[in-house]
């Protein structure tokens, strides 16, 4: 529901520029959307009580500082800057001492540190995972390619972008390879001076169908438009 198979997106800026994006993210609707938000509310939720029981735990193996268990009523004020240390060891006490606190304690001392680490930490690292995935390629004529491959992370800062200028390409040409019992075929830029092709879309491997509308829409802006056959490696 939230992914659908890699299909292409075609986008031109200019009549020298064209962008070739294959993604799998579902086309946009109001349900989507709805379910999106959904989703993302779980996560966070999922998240926060990951964090909240793996400080628990630590607490009480003495590795971070446990508040106290004493029933004494926090200060009723809330610190004025909310993004400062008091303001978090306020938040972090008053969860401590709520029944719903006391409650993950009990499950935390339950747990084995040496199992809930490892677990706390892919736990965290699927939900900062994205339902979709998203590569392109965009071409200039006249001044070359650049290829763009979206982070899988949420947390992960941009996206793994790499130019190549128009005199450095030897050719775009469409290679083939077993994966399994299946032929895949893939788009390469082949890069004057070095031994390693360049795969396009290297991450979702689209249908011949998609890398052959890629092949022919890239040699047409960057060279200029004529019929050729695709050649295959």
């Amino acid at each position: 529901m939230f992914t659908t198979p890699p299909r292409l997106q075609i986008r031109r800026p200019s009549p020298t520029t064209t962008e070739f994006t294959v993604t799998t993210r579902p086309p946009p609707t109001v349900t989507l959307h709805f379910l999106r938000l959904l989703l993302l509310l779980l996560r966070l939720g999922l998240a926060l009580l990951t964090i909240l029981l793996l400080d628990a735990r630590l607490s009480q193996s003495g590795l971070l500082s446990a508040p106290s268990p004493s029933p004494t009523p926090l200060p009723p004020v809330l610190p004025r800057d909310l993004l400062s240390l008091d303001a978090l060891l306020w938040a972090r006490a008053g969860v401590h001492r709520s029944p719903a606190g006391l409650a993950l304690s009990r499950a935390a001392a339950a747990v084995p540190l040496p199992v809930l680490l490892p677990v706390a930490a892919l736990a965290l690292r699927l939900l900062a995972r994205r339902a979709h995935a998203e590569e392109s390629l965009l071409v200039m004529r006249g001044l070359g390619v650049q290829t763009r491959e979206s982070s899988r992370d949420y947390w992960a800062p941009g996206a793994a972008t790499r130019f190549i200028p128009t005199e450095k390409i030897r050719d775009v040409l469409v290679n083939e390879a077993f994966r399994g019992f299946e032929v895949r075929y893939y788009l390469v830029v082949v890069v004057e001076g070095e031994e390693d092709l360049v795969v396009v879309f290297p991450g979702l491997l689209p249908r011949r169908r998609i890398v052959e509308a890629v092949w022919r829409g890239a040699r047409e802006c960057l060279y200029e438009k004529r019929e050729e056959k695709t050649p295959v490696l």
